[in-house]
């Protein structure tokens, strides 16, 4: 499949998954990350952690390594048990609590940039 198409049947613009293929991806959010990998039908699992290294987002299933320390795994083994015990209503409710903390967490971190660059953001 080409990049065109590929891009077009993700609602992308070619460039973008240029940049992606080729591992450019700083200037993109997360949430587009997201958003384009589930539209390609990826599992993704988010993974926050008491140290950088041990938080991601991973593509699950397939030849993805996934966590790559015993405490990661740990954790994400006792999340998914955690998660089987949960009801439809209960799942909801952590997933909207999940997104409003992702926001959150998004928007500290632009204001962070800002503070550290006070053009970030602006026209150039």
């Amino acid at each position: 499949m080409s990049q065109i198409t590929a891009a077009k049947s993700l609602g992308i613009p070619q460039p973008t998954l240029s940049n992606i293929m080729n591992g450019k991806v700083s200037e993109l959010s997360l949430e587009l990350l997201i958003r384009i990998a589930v539209r390609a039908g990826l599992p993704v699992v988010l993974q926050t952690g008491q140290v950088p290294v041990e938080a991601g987002a991973f593509v699950t299933g397939g030849s993805s390594p996934g966590p790559k320390s015993r405490v990661a795994e740990e954790a994400r083994e006792a999340l998914v048990e955690s998660a089987r015990r949960l009801t439809p209503e209960q799942r909801l409710e952590a997933h909207l609590k999940h997104s409003e903390l992702m926001t959150a967490l998004q928007r500290a971190g632009q204001r962070a940039s800002r503070s550290r660059d006070p053009m970030a953001g602006r026209a150039r």
